[in-house]
């Protein structure tokens, strides 16, 4: 199935803020990788399948985060993931986490996809590439 952009609702634990009751810097990150992994999961891929199967994984290469305004235990926000460009063995995402109408951190996240042995850069199969790239 291909998505071009893929929403994921997410709720502030408890464990995910820091002493002054707001969501740790770091954990947007991990919001982050949540949702590419339910895209991939929502075209029909999963990743320890891709290993397996395949013999890739992806990788972070660098992430490029402006945080805009906190988010606080227990709001529901939402994560997308969308693929901005899709090369050979390279991925540029462009995510947002938004609470309602309010944007509370932008990423540009560059991931590498590997050989799950070498660690070399490897190409992404075709059929999931093509599911990858962004109709404009």
């Amino acid at each position: 199935m291909k998505i071009k952009k893929f929403i994921w609702p997410i709720r502030v634990y408890y464990e995910d803020t820091d002493a002054g009751g707001v969501v740790f810097y770091a954990n947007y990150l991990k919001f982050f990788e949540r949702a590419r992994t339910e895209m991939l999961r929502a075209m029909g891929y999963e990743q320890d399948e891709l290993i397996a199967n395949e013999g890739i994984i992806f990788v972070v290469r660098s992430v490029q985060v402006d945080y805009l305004s906190p988010a606080r235990f227990n709001e529901l926000m939402e994560v997308s993931a969308e693929v901005t460009l899709a090369k050979k063995a390279s991925l540029i995402f462009a995510q947002l986490i938004t609470r309602g109408s309010d944007v509370l951190c932008k990423s540009q996240i560059r991931i590498a996809c590997l050989d799950a042995k070498t660690m070399h850069p490897k190409a992404i199969p075709e059929n999931l590439l093509e599911l990858l790239k962004n109709e404009h």
